[in-house]
């Protein structure tokens, strides 16, 4: 499935539109390079599900836990990891069994990166265009079928 991203409340309205889907022991990995749109997407994601205080990028904190209206959720970035062994201090794989997360870099997990979650790869083109593709894992196909935001 592929969605042109022409502004950010397109970037949110597609957020806003798979958060409803998403579920407890959910990974959502977002792909992309800088700029190409994850963060605001996580930022929009997590609103959707009625986060109210501010939304930082987890760059720096490497990840940022959060209560919603659909339980913890869990925004990592692992941009700053150097091993897969990195992610048993930063709480990765507890994140998985709470609740669901968001995932920045998610290349960097390597074979901790569960099969089963929703790929979302963003794309920045030479103009500036921004997209997104997603590809669902698991039972996340089904979860897309008619998906339209």
């Amino acid at each position: 499935m592929h969605f042109a991203l022409p502004d950010l409340p397109r970037t949110a309205a597609l957020a806003k539109a798979l958060a409803p889907l998403a579920r407890a022991g959910d990974c959502i990995a977002l792909w992309g390079d800088l700029g190409a749109g994850k963060t605001a997407f996580a930022r929009a994601f997590l609103r959707a599900l009625g986060v109210v205080e501010d939304v930082p990028s987890p760059t720096f904190a490497l990840v940022q836990p959060y209560d919603t209206d659909a339980g913890p959720v869990a925004h990592f970035d692992l941009y700053r990891i150097e091993a897969e062994a990195d992610l048993d201090e930063i709480g990765f794989e507890a994140a998985l069994d709470e609740g669901i997360v968001l995932v920045e870099w998610p290349g960097r997990a390597g074979r901790r990166l569960p099969e089963d979650r929703l790929d979302i790869v963003f794309s920045l083109d030479s103009s500036g265009q921004r997209a997104a593709t997603l590809t669902g894992h698991g039972d996340w196909p089904a979860r897309l079928d008619g998906f339209a935001p």
